[in-house]
């Protein structure tokens, strides 16, 4: 899966719009790499997401196209 669109999808990112704007931004990384919004994201991944002075880490659980809104926290675990 995209990782623009899954960051939507987990709600990590509200908008997709929001989450390309990031990734374009490097505020994105996927293992510790700059990763641009097409890059493919899998179970095991690491993501590091920058927002403004707060650094959120997640690992990837699971990766589903479509989730309901109270399930999506099962799609990465905080680290």
């Amino acid at each position: 899966m995209r990782l623009d669109k899954y960051l939507k999808v987990s709600r990590l990112i509200k908008r997709r719009t929001v989450a390309n704007e990031a990734c374009d931004a490097g505020r994105v990384t996927i293992n510790g790499r700059p990763a641009k919004a097409s890059a493919e994201v899998k179970a095991g991944d690491v993501l590091e997401i920058q927002f403004g002075n707060r650094d959120v880490k997640v690992r990837v659980k699971d990766v589903k196209e479509t989730i309901h809104k109270e399930d999506a926290s099962e799609m990465f675990e905080y680290l």
